[in-house]
C-alpha cells in the first residue's frame, strides 16, 4: 500500500482532484488519511484521481478551477479522464483504462471581467543593490547577452540563400557566430494577412541585442524586402540601426550573389570578434517566458520557478514577457488578479478575443489547442493547460504592460504579448520585442533553440531531466521531491546570470536551432457558410459556400483523379538510365528521415546529412534526405491537418523511398503513433517503416544511434542501372514568369510525350501553364478550362494528365505539394528570375527568356532556343539527364534548397 503523499501532489488544498506523480496500475492501493482504496483503472503519470467525492454535473477542480464536469458520481480513486483525453491515452495502447469517460471538459463560457475586483497593486519591490552580468553594449538600446552576426531572409524566397551563405561562414571568427534567420514567410504573390506582424518581426529582428551585425537578403520584386523594412521601421519610430549593417538584393546568380554578399560580411567579422563583454545592469536583461511539451507538471515545478526567477530579473530592473495568447484562454481571471491598471486589463482581454475571432474565421476554438502530446502527458484540455501556463506569473507580481506581436518593449516590469501557442513563432515575436534570453519550460524534454538567443530549458520533473539531461538546463523537478522553491530560484537565478554571462546553454552546446514566424492566415473575416459548433468544430455546408470558394476552402478533400483526354503523339519516348530497385525502375533510390514536427526537422536534417556521409543505408540508397518544415504541432486541425497528413504520406510512399524513418520530437500533435495509424488507414504496413523519438528515445545522441542502427539493420541489394525512357517517370510540370507561345506549346510537347509514353505529367491550378490558352490547345486539343483533378498532395491511382489543387502560389509549398502526389521530377520554365530546389524533387530549371538567361544563366540547368519542337527537346534532354543522374539541377548543387508545407486556406497558428 502506497502513501498520497508518495504519489500524488495536490495543486491546491481546496481543489478535489490531484495529479499522480508516477504511474499507477489498476488494483494499485493507496493510503488515503488512514482509508485504503484500491484503484479501478490504470492511471499515467500526471493524470488525475479524485480525491474528494464528486457528485454527477459537479465541477473537478485544480487550482480552485473548474476544468471538467463529472460525467457520474466519482468516489475517492477514480480516475479523471474526458474523452478527448481518454481517446489521447488508448491511441498509445496504454492497458487497464476505463472504456467510458468520467467527466466531460469544462465549457469555455466568455469571460466578464469584473471591473470591481480587479487589484491595481503596485509592482514587487526592487532590489536595493541592483545586480550586473556581463554583456556587450549596444548604442540603440540594452546590452546583449550574444553578438552574433545574422543573415536575415526578408522572405521564404531568401531562405536558401542565407542558410547556405551562413554555412560557408562555419568556424569564422565572428563573436558568437554567423548565423541565418530563414523563414516561410512573404514568398507568395499579393499581400499576405501577417504583413504587419512580419515586417515588425523582422524589423525587431534586426534590432535585438544581441545583433552585433546584420545582413538583410531580399529578392528582386519582394513585397517584403529591405526598402519595406526600411520604412515601416521609420513610420513605427524604430530607432536607427547602429550595429554594422547592410542590405543586399539578390539579383544574379546564386554562386556571384553568395561572393557579393560575402563581401559585405567579411569585414564585419573582426569587428564583431574584437568586442568585449564588460559589466553592465542587470535592467539589462529581458527574459521571453515560453513553454512547450508541457505536461500537468508544467503549472507544479517548471512554471512557478521560470516566474519567480523573472520576478527577480524584474526586482533588478529588468522584464519578463509572457505571450501564447490561446494558452491563456481560461484563465484570464488568473492573470488579471494583479494588474497595472483598468486600460492593460482591458488591452488584455481585446487581444485575446481578436485571437479567438481570427481563430473563428478558419473554423476553429482554443479547444483545438492541447496537442496528443499534452493530453498523454495529463493537460485534457486548455483550461488546464492555461492554468499550469499562466503560473508563469507569480501572483504577487503586477501585470505592467500588454503588447501586439513583435512590438517593441514599451519598459521593464513583466509583460503580455499577443502570439500563437506555437512555441517558436511565439518566440520568434518576444525575440523581435527585444527579449535577450529565453526560459523555455517543458514537461517532455522540448529541445527547441533560437538561433542568436539563448534558451534555458527548465523541465518538470527529475525523472524526464535525467532522461534528457544532456539537452536540459535546470531541473525543475527537484521541488517536487523536496527541494525548496526559493533554493531552485536562488540557484536557477545565479544560472541566469551566468548564461547572460557567456556560459554556453545546453542548446548552444548542441548546436541547432529553428525559426518560425506567425504564419500568415488566408481568412481575414468571417466566410459565410463556416460556422463552429457546440463542441467546438467547424460546420462546414457547401450548399452555402460561394461556386468559387468551394474548392479552395476545402483542400483535404481528395478528387477524382481523372485527369484530361491524352493527346496522341508519334514522337519516340526520350530514353533515360533508370534502376531497379525492387522490382521497379526509378530515377533513384531515397532514404527518408522525415521530421513529424517542426521541433524534430533541424536534427532530421542533421542525421541526413551524417547518414549520407558515413553511408549508414549503405548503396542501398543513392542519397540520404530530411525534409523539415513548420508543421505538426502548433497549428490548428481540420483540412489543414488533413492536407498534412496526406502531404507527409506521400513523401513516406513516394515511389521514389526506399527506405523511410519517422523521427518524432515527442509532444506533437501528430506524433509516431498518429502517423503509425495514418499508414494503417492508407492500407500501408508501418512495420516497413523505422520509428525514432528524441524524447523518448532519450535525447540527441541516443536517438541519433537508434537511426543509425536502423537504418544500417538492412542488407538491400544495390540498385542496378537499367535501360528505360521517360515514360516510366511522373514529371511535374510549371512556369513562372512571363510565357512565349512558342514554350508554351513545347512544355504542351514535353508533357504529351511523358503521358503519351505511359508516363504522368501534374500541373499546378494556379501555375502559369493552365492560364496560357496557347499550352491548353496544344496540350488537350482546347483552350477551355481544366480544373483540378487531385488534391493538394493526392497520389493518383490513374497515370495521365492531372492538376493539382494548389491553395497558394508560394513556389516551396507547389513543389511540396508535386511531390507529395508522386511527382518525380519537376520541369519549370523561368523568366525574371530564378526558383530554389526542393529537397526531395529535383528542379530542373530552363527559360528561354534572353534577358533570364543573360541574368541567371549560371543557374539554368538548360537555355531553350528556336521552335516549339526545339524547345521541347532541350527540356526531355534536360529531365533525362537529370533522371539519368548525369547531372545535378544547379540549384541543388548550390544549396538553394526548401522545404515547406501549405496549411491550406483554413489552417492557423495555435
Amino acid at each position: 500500500m502506497l502513501r498520497f503523499d508518495e504519489i500524488g501532489v495536490l495543486p491546491e488544498p481546496a481543489d478535489n482532484a490531484a495529479i499522480c506523480s508516477r504511474r499507477l496500475d489498476a488494483g494499485t492501493v493507496i493510503d488515503f488519511d488512514g482509508t485504503p482504496v484500491t484503484l479501478p483503472h490504470t492511471v499515467l503519470e500526471g493524470h488525475r484521481i479524485i480525491v474528494k467525492p464528486v457528485r454527477a454535473g459537479e465541477a473537478i477542480t485544480s487550482w480552485q478551477t473548474p476544468f471538467a464536469r463529472a460525467l457520474r458520481d466519482l468516489q475517492v480513486g477514480d480516475y479523471v479522464c474526458t474523452p478527448p483525453s481518454l481517446a489521447a491515452v488508448s491511441a498509445r495502447g496504454v492497458d487497464g483504462l476505463p472504456t467510458e469517460p468520467s467527466a466531460s471538459n469544462e465549457p469555455l463560457d466568455p469571460y466578464a471581467l469584473d471591473e470591481n475586483a480587479l487589484n491595481f497593486g503596485r509592482q514587487i519591490t526592487s532590489v536595493e543593490q541592483p545586480g550586473t552580468f556581463l554583456g556587450f553594449p549596444r548604442e540603440q538600446g540594452p546590452a546583449g547577452t550574444r553578438n552574433h552576426v545574422v543573415l536575415l531572409a526578408t522572405s521564404s524566397r531568401s531562405s536558401g540563400f542565407v542558410t547556405e551563405l551562413a554555412r560557408r561562414f562555419d568556424g569564422a571568427a565572428a563573436g558568437d557566430g554567423v548565423v541565418p534567420v530563414a523563414h516561410t514567410e512573404g514568398g507568395e504573390d499579393g499581400t499576405p494577412n501577417n504583413l504587419h506582424f512580419l515586417l515588425a518581426t523582422l524589423a525587431g529582428f534586426a534590432l535585438n541585442p544581441n545583433v552585433g551585425a546584420v545582413l538583410i537578403v531580399d529578392t528582386e520584386e519582394d513585397l517584403v524586402s529591405g526598402t519595406a523594412i526600411r520604412e515601416f521601421a521609420a513610420a513605427q519610430g524604430y530607432p536607427s540601426l547602429l550595429v554594422p549593417h547592410a542590405y543586399f538584393t539578390r539579383s544574379g546568380g546564386f554562386e556571384a550573389d553568395l561572393t557579393a554578399a560575402g563581401q559585405l560580411i567579411e569585414p564585419w567579422l573582426p569587428v564583431v570578434d574584437a568586442q568585449q563583454r564588460v559589466e553592465v545592469p542587470l535592467a539589462d536583461l529581458l527574459i521571453a517566458l515560453q513553454c512547450g511539451g508541457s505536461d500537468a507538471f508544467s503549472g507544479i515545478s517548471a512554471n512557478p520557478l521560470a516566474g519567480n526567477v523573472g520576478a527577480e530579473v524584474i526586482r533588478h530592473g529588468g522584464a519578463a514577457v509572457l505571450a501564447e495568447t490561446d494558452e491563456l484562454i481560461g484563465a484570464e481571471g488568473y492573470v488579471l488578479k494583479n494588474v497595472r491598471d483598468l486600460g492593460t486589463a482591458r488591452r488584455f482581454l481585446k487581444l485575446v478575443q481578436e485571437f479567438k475571432d481570427r481563430v473563428g474565421w478558419h473554423g476553429h476554438t482554443a479547444e483545438g489547442n492541447p496537442s496528443g502530446g499534452n493530453m498523454y502527458r495529463g493537460l485534457y484540455n486548455i483550461v488546464l493547460k492555461s492554468i499550469g501556463a499562466a503560473r508563469k506569473l507569480p501572483r504577487e507580481v503586477r501585470l505592467d504592460h500588454v503588447i501586439e506581436y513583435a512590438e517593441p518593449l514599451p519598459g521593464t516590469g513583466y509583460v503580455f504579448m499577443d502570439s500563437p501557442g506555437n512555441d517558436l513563432e511565439s518566440v520568434a515575436g518576444q525575440i523581435a520585442s527585444g527579449c535577450n534570453l529565453i526560459f523555455f519550460t517543458t514537461g517532455n524534454g522540448s529541445i527547441t533553440n533560437f538561433p542568436f538567443v539563448p534558451t534555458l530549458k527548465f523541465v518538470t520533473t527529475s525523472a524526464r531531466y535525467e532522461h534528457l539531461q544532456a539537452e536540459m538546463d535546470v531541473d525543475a523537478g527537484r521541488y517536487l521531491t523536496g527541494t525548496s522553491m526559493e533554493t531552485l530560484t536562488a540557484e536557477t537565478f545565479d544560472l541566469t546570470v551566468r548564461v547572460a554571462s557567456g556560459e554556453r546553454s545546453a542548446g548552444e552546446r548542441a548546436g541547432h536551432s529553428q525559426v518560425s514566424i506567425w504564419r500568415n492566415w488566408r481568412q481575414s473575416g468571417p466566410r459565410e457558410g463556416i460556422s463552429i459548433t457546440t463542441d467546438g468544430r467547424m460546420s462546414r455546408r457547401l450548399e452555402d459556400l460561394p461556386a468559387e470558394d468551394r474548392d479552395a476552402l476545402l483542400p483535404g478533400e481528395p478528387l477524382s483523379g481523372v485527369g484530361p483526354q491524352v493527346v496522341a503523339t508519334d514522337r519516340p519516348a526520350t530514353p533515360v538510365s533508370l534502376l531497379s530497385v525492387d522490382g521497379r525502375q526509378l530515377p533513384e533510390a531515397v532514404g527518408l528521415i522525415l521530421p513529424t514536427s517542426l521541433c524534430s526537422g533541424m536534427i532530421a536534417l542533421r542525421l541526413s546529412a551524417q547518414a549520407e556521409l558515413e553511408k549508414w543505408a549503405g548503396d542501398a540508397v543513392t542519397r540520404m534526405v530530411a525534409l523539415p518544415h513548420t508543421e505538426g504541432c502548433g497549428s490548428s486541425g481540420g483540412a489543414s491537418e488533413e492536407t498534412f497528413a496526406r502531404t507527409m504520406l506521400g513523401y513516406l510512399l513516394h515511389p521514389n523511398t526506399r527506405m523511410a524513418l519517422l523521427l518524432e520530437h515527442g509532444c506533437e500533435k501528430t506524433h509516431n503513433d498518429y502517423f503509425r495509424s495514418k499508414l494503417v488507414e492508407a492500407g500501408a504496413d508501418p512495420s516497413r517503416f523505422g520509428w525514432a523519438s528524441i524524447q523518448a528515445d532519450g535525447g540527441l545522441d541516443a536517438v541519433g544511434e537508434r537511426v543509425r542502427e536502423w537504418f544500417g539493420s538492412f542488407n538491400l541489394p544495390t540498385p542496378v542501372e537499367v535501360d528505360g525512357d521517360i515514360g516510366a517517370l511522373t514529371v511535374g510540370l510549371e512556369a513562372r514568369g512571363p510565357l512565349s507561345d512558342e514554350t508554351a506549346e513545347a512544355l504542351a510537347l514535353i508533357g504529351s510525350e511523358i503521358v503519351g509514353s505511359g508516363g504522368s505529367v501534374v500541373l499546378s491550378s494556379r501555375g502559369g501553364l493552365l492560364a496560357n490558352n496557347a499550352f491548353r490547345q496544344a496540350a488537350f486539343g482546347s483552350a477551355a478550362e481544366v480544373g483540378p483533378t487531385v488534391a493538394h498532395g493526392q497520389r493518383f491511382a490513374v497515370p495521365g494528365w492531372h492538376v493539382m489543387r494548389m491553395p497558394g502560389t508560394d513556389w516551396m509549398e507547389t513543389a511540396t505539394g508535386f511531390g507529395a502526389g508522386g511527382v518525380q521530377q519537376i520541369l519549370a520554365h523561368v523568366a525574371g528570375g530564378t526558383l530554389s530546389a526542393q529537397r526531395f524533387v529535383p528542379v530542373v530549371e530552363f527559360s528561354s527568356d534572353p534577358e533570364t538567361v543573360a541574368r541567371y544563366g549560371d543557374d539554368l540547368d538548360a537555355v531553350a532556343a528556336g521552335d516549339a519542337a526545339e524547345q521541347a527537346r532541350t527540356g526531355l534532354d534536360a529531365i533525362a539527364a537529370v533522371a539519368s543522374r548525369r547531372q545535378i539541377p544547379k540549384a541543388v548543387a548550390s544549396g538553394n534548397v526548401g522545404f515547406q508545407i501549405t496549411r491550406g486556406l483554413l489552417g492557423t497558428s495555435m
